[in-house]
């Protein structure tokens, strides 16, 4: 009994090795191709000047920008709304049955496929607005992205904080919204902030939304009720183009985009690390 189990951990390491193995393989070619492409196209022009005519030189700076509008009009919307929902989980719907409802109506959304979700906001803002594409739209889109990915990570943070904290300031007298913002979000803000970047690092790249809601423009757009660029939308567009320059634009966007993802990701983690020292 004990040789057959060895046996068989042998073998469930060894095919657990080889997939990994295969995963990091697949990965770094996926990087190799990105880096090796997209350096190339990494100069002042791709963040300077607007996207170009066909054959044209260029650059994507009107995309950046609408991609940095949207992104952050998102995380302004969603952010507020998904603290607030978290927070009603964790401190006053936790053992209710309407918490259990919108627990599960929350993983529904935070599963659901984006363009789905961008397909809702054209039916509910593009369509009754006369088929006018927005950045609002788009922002809304994908506030809608943003909205449970906060929700769960407020309501687990806050689960977290140790419940003797919670009784000690109820014991003194303060009113439960005091111990909710006094000292239940400063234990799990490391937590909630760490969410929420992680929430904007999935939302940089959604080109699904953003397709039915703010469409796209070639040209620089401060107008937020009208389509703006963004960059995975110009890479969508130019990476199945016949003209090598946009070809070369869409790399050179995919790097940059991959390396604001890999940024953020990096952040989140250092606060996760910086609140455990501490905690330690």
């Amino acid at each position: 009994m004990y040789r057959r189990r060895r046996i068989g951990n042998a073998v469930a390491l060894g095919l657990s090795c080889v997939a990994t193995a295969i995963g990091l393989l697949f990965l770094g070619w996926i990087l190799w191709t990105l880096v090796a492409k997209g350096i190339g196209s990494i100069d002042v022009a791709l963040f300077t000047q607007d996207t170009p005519p066909p054959m044209a030189e260029g650059g994507l700076r009107n995309a950046f920008f609408g991609s940095a509008v949207m992104c952050l009009m998102a995380i302004g919307i969603g952010t507020p709304l998904g603290i607030a929902a978290g927070t009603w989980l964790a401190e006053y719907g936790r053992s209710t049955r309407i918490g259990t409802v919108v627990r599960f109506v929350n993983d529904i959304l935070l599963s659901a496929p984006s363009i789905v979700l961008g397909l809702f906001v054209y039916t509910l803002i593009v369509m009754q607005a006369g088929g006018n594409f927005s950045a609002i739209a788009g922002a809304v889109s994908l506030a809608f992205i943003v909205l449970p990915v906060v929700v769960r990570t407020t309501d687990e943070m806050l689960r977290l904080v140790p419940a003797q904290m919670r009784e000690a300031a109820l014991s003194l007298g303060v009113p439960q919204w005091k111990v909710v913002v006094q000292v239940m979000y400063r234990s799990a803000m490391p937590g909630i902030v760490t969410g929420i970047l992680l929430a904007l690092a999935r939302i940089s790249g959604e080109t699904a939304p953003l397709l039915f809601t703010a469409f796209g423009n070639q040209y620089w757009s401060s107008d937020i009720t009208g389509p703006i660029a963004s960059v995975p939308v110009v890479m969508y567009q130019y990476a199945g183009s016949p003209y090598q320059s946009w070809q070369d634009l869409a790399w050179g966007g995919a790097l940059v985009l991959t390396a604001f993802v890999l940024l953020i990701s990096l952040v989140a983690r250092a606060i996760i690390s910086r609140h455990r020292v501490s905690n330690d």
